[in-house]
Order: structure tokens, then C-alpha cells, then sequence
């Protein structure tokens, strides 16, 4: 598709399709000032305008909830389907089932995807849809004042909610135990991880899982709430820095790192995700070293982030198909309906 060149006086700053980054924005926000969805949808439309994604190739989904109105925050351009509370996968399979060329997005909530949602979470997850899907997870219902969400942890006190009595939803191990094939967890409250990691996860063939913890200003932000800022802030423990680096780009790693320090994980578009090693050496692509993490994490009460399971072999569900190149939905009459003499023959067959 031939794009326009930017007009007289406009900004410079263009990427490799000659867009700029006003061209992945979308509408003003109305959700409260500070809120870290904002914060995700600021980092979504960074990451797209470094991929030089053009935005009518993506589609953007939600359910209800605070968080699923950030899609009308960024890519204006994009075409995009606000569903019914927790109905938001079936919605996303059935629309990339018939546009494979498609790259899907959605957005939802903690409340969207681990309550009411969580049967629609756990079998897009084994169908390994083509999208990425984004948690904003603050462990409260925001839209409805405040009330527990299923990730909220047990023995949280929130005003006219008393106490939490139990235990919560982890988003990460729900997808790893369901099959997901990229499973990342960050902070809203670290930005440049956020970018990486959704770049990561857009590059990734199948379903790629964020849940990224995102403060509610308004009715969970206590220092010792374990979805807020400054407990996020003073607990968070990256398991290694990550770069994404885009099939286009020239690979060059530091001389001075050292060997098994670094981790590559390549991706199906040729680009690269090169993982850095904080502490441990841990390999993302070992399922059950993941899933220990995440155990040992909610034992300790660390706020683990990063890339925490990755699987590239397991193919996407439009792949398992024998689809035609053409896009379902833009299948005419004449190509679906069988030629009259074929009807023919299988009637003589059947009589």
C-alpha cells in the first residue's frame, strides 16, 4: 500500500513507511490522570512506530472494563471491536480465522480475562490465536469503584471493600499452564521494558501474553498494595534485560559480555530477541523452570518481569488449517459455491 509523504512543515521524525508517530495515536484519554493503562498505551504506540507496523494491518480488540477502552487511544487508523464483558477471544479467533493476513491486538482487564472471561482466556490460549494479548491488571474493578478483581492479593484492605479473603489468579501461570507460546510479565512503571516486550511479543507467531501490572490511581495505589506503583517500583525483579532487535537491523553484541550471559530467541519474522541475564542464567524456553519461577515469585512476594516462557515451534491456528492465500471474508459467491456439475456428481453419488 502506497502511503502519503508527510506534508509541508510536518514533523521529520518518520519511520521506514514514512509515517510519524502522530499516525499511531489515537484519542484523548478519559481515564484518570496517572493511570497506567495510559502509560501501556503510550509504550504500544512507541513499539509500533519503531516496527514501522502500518496500522490497517492490525485489529484491535477489547471487552469492558477500564482497560478496555484504552484501544481508542491509540492506533486511530486501525479498525477495532469493543465486545461484551470476557467475550473479547471469541470475538478476536473468529476475526482472525477470517482475515489471516491480519495482526491482532487486544486489550483487556484482570477483572475482563480472570473472572468472567477466564474460560474465553484459557481456550484462546490453546488455539495459539495469532495476537497479542495485553492484561492492564491493577487487581481492582476501577469502572465499578473498586471492588476486588481476581488477581487482588489475599488480605488486600481497600476502602468500603474491607479484606481480601482469597488467594489470587496469576495471569502468567494460567497462560503457561494453558499452552500459551509467549508469556511476559512487566510494570507499567517501567516503560522501556514494556516497549521491548511488546515488540517482542507482536514479532511472535501465535498467542503472546502481557500481563503487565498497571497502578489504579483511584481506588488501589496503597504503598503496600501489590498492584501499586510504589510496591511495584521497589519490588520488581527483571529477570534479565531485554532488546529486540528487527530483522532489517545488523546484530552486534557487546565484546566484554560474557558466554552464557546472553540468550538469543528468534523469532518467525527473522527478527531477534536477545536476553541479557540479571542474575541466574535462566532460559525462557524451558516450561518448567518458568513455571517454577512464577511459584517462587509468589512465595516471596517478587514482582518477576520479563520474558518468562517462549515456545516458536508450536504453530498459530490459522496455520493447522488448510486455508486458501485469499482472506475468508473477502471470498466471493462464485469462489465458495461448488460449479453445478460437482453437484451433480454428489447427488448421483448419494441416490
Amino acid at each position: 500500500m502506497t502511503q502519503p509523504l508527510p506534508m509541508a512543515g510536518a514533523s521529520t521524525n518518520v519511520n521506514l513507511l514514512g509515517l510519524t508517530k502522530n499516525d499511531y495515536r489515537g484519542n484523548p484519554s478519559t481515564l484518570c490522570q496517572g493511570c497506567g493503562h495510559n502509560s501501556i498505551s503510550s509504550q504500544i504506540i512507541a513499539a509500533m512506530y519503531e516496527m514501522s507496523v502500518l496500522p490497517e494491518h492490525v485489529i484491535k480488540f477489547s471487552g469492558i472494563g477500564c482497560s478496555s477502552k484504552s484501544p481508542t487511544y491509540f492506533l486511530n487508523r486501525s479498525f477495532g471491536f469493543n465486545s461484551l464483558h470476557g467475550r473479547m477471544p471469541s470475538i478476536a479467533t473468529g476475526a482472525l480465522f477470517g482475515d489471516r493476513t491480519l495482526k491482532g491486538l487486544g486489550v483487556s482487564g484482570d477483572g475482563d480475562t480472570a473472572s468472567i472471561g477466564m474460560g474465553q482466556f484459557k481456550h484462546v490460549m490453546r488455539r495459539n490465536v495469532n495476537m497479542v494479548y495485553i492484561v492492564e491488571n491493577n487487581g481492582v474493578y476501577g469502572l465499578t469503584k473498586g471492588q476486588f478483581s481476581a488477581t487482588a492479593e489475599k488480605g488486600l484492605q481497600l476502602k468500603k471493600q474491607g479484606t481480601n479473603p482469597y488467594m489470587p489468579v496469576d495471569i502468567c501461570m494460567e497462560a503457561i499452564v494453558s499452552n500459551a507460546t509467549f508469556v511476559a510479565r512487566s510494570f507499567a512503571g517501567n516503560p522501556k521494558q514494556v516497549k521491548e516486550l511488546l515488540k517482542a511479543a507482536f514479532a511472535h507467531k501465535g498467542i503472546a501474553v502481557l500481563d503487565i501490572i498497571s497502578p489504579c490511581v483511584t481506588f488501589n495505589n496503597q504503598d503496600n498494595a501489590y498492584h501499586s506503583y510504589a510496591w511495584g517500583k521497589d519490588h520488581e525483579e527483571p529477570l534479565h534485560d531485554i532488546t529486540y532487535i528487527a530483522p532489517r537491523n545488523e546484530i552486534i553484541l557487546e565484546e566484554e559480555m560474557k558466554e552464557g550471559e546472553i540468550r538469543e530467541v528468534a523469532m518467525h519474522d527473522g527478527s531477534i530477541v536477545i536476553l541479557k541475564n540479571l542474575e541466574n542464567d535462566y532460559d525462557p524456553t524451558n516450561r518448567f523452570e518458568a513455571l517454577r519461577v512464577i511459584e517462587e515469585a509468589q512465595q516471596n512476594n517478587w514482582l518477576v518481569t520479563g520474558l518468562i516462557y517462549v515456545n516458536t515451534s508450536k504453530p498459530a491456528l490459522d496455520e493447522t488449517y488448510n486455508l486458501v492465500d485469499t482472506p475468508l471474508n473477502r471470498l466471493a459467491e462464485s469462489d465458495l459455491r461448488p460449479a453445478p456439475e460437482l453437484i451433480d456428481r454428489i447427488n448421483a453419488l448419494m441416490f
